[in-house]
C-alpha cells in the first residue's frame, strides 16, 4: 500500500526502494494546549452563568465579568463557542438593563414593586 506522501515524493531510478515508515497513532493533542482549552471551556462556562446570575443582581459587576471571560474563551480558543456567545450577549444585556434601569429609576440597584 503506498501512503499519500510516498506517492508524491519524487523518485529518481538510482534511488533504492525503501519500506514505508511505520506510522505512529495519532496523539490527540499536546498536554499543554488541551490544558489550556480546558481552561478556555471553563471561562465559557463561567462567561454563562455569570451573565445569566447579571441579570437578577449585580449587574455592574457580574455584566463586565462576563464580557471578559466570554472574549477570552474565544480568543483561546474554547470548543463552547455558544457558551461563549452567550456569557457575552448576556453580559452585554446586564449592562444593558443597568444602563436602563439607572435611566428610570435614578440608582443602579433594582426592585420588584413600588
Amino acid at each position: 500500500m503506498t501512503t499519500l506522501s510516498e506517492a508524491l515524493r519524487p523518485t529518481t531510478p538510482t534511488e533504492p526502494t525503501k519500506p514505508a515508515p511505520a506510522s505512529k497513532p495519532a496523539q490527540t493533542a499536546d498536554p499543554a494546549t488541551s490544558r489550556l482549552r480546558r481552561h478556555a471551556d471553563g471561562m465559557a462556562v463561567a462567561s454563562f452563568i455569570l451573565g445569566l446570575l447579571g441579570t437578577l443582581v449585580l449587574n455592574l459587576l457580574l455584566g463586565p465579568c462576563a464580557l471578559v471571560l466570554g472574549t477570552l474563551a474565544l480568543a483561546r480558543g474554547t470548543t463552547r463557542r455558544g457558551r461563549a456567545l452567550l456569557g457575552l450577549t448576556l453580559g452585554a444585556t446586564d449592562l444593558l438593563i443597568l444602563a436602563l434601569l439607572t435611566t428610570a429609576d435614578g440608582t443602579v440597584s433594582w426592585h420588584i414593586g413600588g
